[in-house]
Formats: C-alpha cells, sequence, structure tokens
C-alpha cells in the first residue's frame, strides 16, 4: 500500500464495543506495514487481569486512570495504529493527548449490528464487564445515546460499518485521510 503519512502521526480508532476497532486495526496496520496496539489488550497485559476483572475488584475510577496511562504510552509512539476502548473518549484528557498525536477515527455500528457482534464475540461476556445493569440491547442503545455526541466531538471523521468488509473500511479510512492530510498540506502552504 503507497500510502505516505507524517512521521508523528498515528491512527486511533475510536468507537462503541464490537464495532470493528480491533478487526479494523489489524488490516489497516499490515496495509500500512504500522505496529497495531490496541489499548484494552496493552492494559490487560500489563495488568495481568482482564478487565472485567480489574472493574469487578478495583473499580471503573482505577480502570479508567489505568486507561489513560496506556494512552500516554502509546501516545509516546508514531505511526500506530491503534485500538482503543469504547469508553476511551469518556476523558477529555485522552482525547487531548490522541488528537495531539494523530488521527481519531470513529467506527460506528447500529445498536441491534452491535448485539448481534457481541454475542459472537466470546471476549465480551469473559473479558468485558456490563456497563449498566440493563439487558444488553437496552445498554447499548442508552450507553451510545450518551456517547455518541462525545465521538462525534472528538472524531476527525466517522465510518459506517454495518455489513460492510473490513477491506472495504479500511479503503473508505485511507480516502478520507487523504483527504484531510491534502487539506493540511494546503493550508500550511506547502
Amino acid at each position: 500500500m503507497n500510502f505516505e503519512l507524517g512521521t508523528h502521526y498515528n491512527i486511533f480508532l475510536i468507537g462503541f464495543r464490537c464495532t470493528g476497532k480491533s478487526s479494523v486495526g489489524q488490516l489497516l496496520s499490515a496495509r500500512l506495514g504500522w505496529p497495531f496496539i490496541d489499548t484494552d489488550s496493552l492494559l490487560v497485559s500489563e495488568s495481568g487481569q482482564s478487565i472485567k476483572e480489574i472493574v469487578g475488584t478495583q473499580g471503573w475510577e482505577t480502570f479508567r486512570k489505568m486507561e489513560h496511562a496506556a494512552v500516554e504510552q502509546v501516545c509516546m509512539l508514531h505511526r500506530r495504529v491503534v485500538a482503543t476502548g469504547g469508553g476511551i473518549v469518556i476523558n477529555d484528557a485522552n482525547v487531548k493527548l490522541m488528537k495531539s498525536n494523530g488521527r481519531l477515527v470513529w467506527l460506528k455500528a447500529a445498536p441491534k449490528t452491535i448485539k448481534k457482534r457481541m454475542m459472537q464475540d466470546q471476549d465480551t461476556e469473559f473479558f468485558r464487564p456490563s456497563l449498566t445493569a440493563k439487558d444488553s440491547f437496552f445498554e447499548i442503545e442508552e450507553t451510545l445515546t450518551e456517547r455518541n455526541p462525545i465521538y462525534n466531538a472528538a472524531m476527525d471523521f466517522y465510518v459506517e460499518t454495518d455489513g460492510r468488509r473490513i477491506d472495504e473500511i479500511c479503503d473508505t479510512i485511507f480516502r478520507q485521510l487523504r483527504v484531510l492530510d491534502s487539506k493540511q498540506f494546503k493550508a500550511h502552504g506547502s
């Protein structure tokens, strides 16, 4: 893939659980020849506990602090494709760090698609805690209602992932990044 980006540039994939961040991130990484990082996997690897265990034993506040430390760690690197946890945008400091170190791409999916993917994803049940005490579909809808404005404010652009192949999503991301980069190039008068 002949796609050249600046030296100090990361691509951060944001969005709700099961919107395709890890799958898209891995293919994007392979196409660019950049390392892939999943902030949730990094956090789990460094703590030796699943997210569900961290939240269950230490609470959400501790998890969010650990998540911020993972973002800080990733933002010291360059030319990475980064899949982030669904709630990473809740912390404004995370968004500022990521925006100062790259582009934020919001991967979106409809609640029904998310629920279907969650039911097929073994990691959801065993490693990810429930966000509310409600039925999973209502939890998805409620959490999306709260988070969508935050994702929208944080993103550079979004890509719908419903019913699309991973390679199609990656192609869309490449096109959008080229548009953004060409605008930035022109704005700097280069």
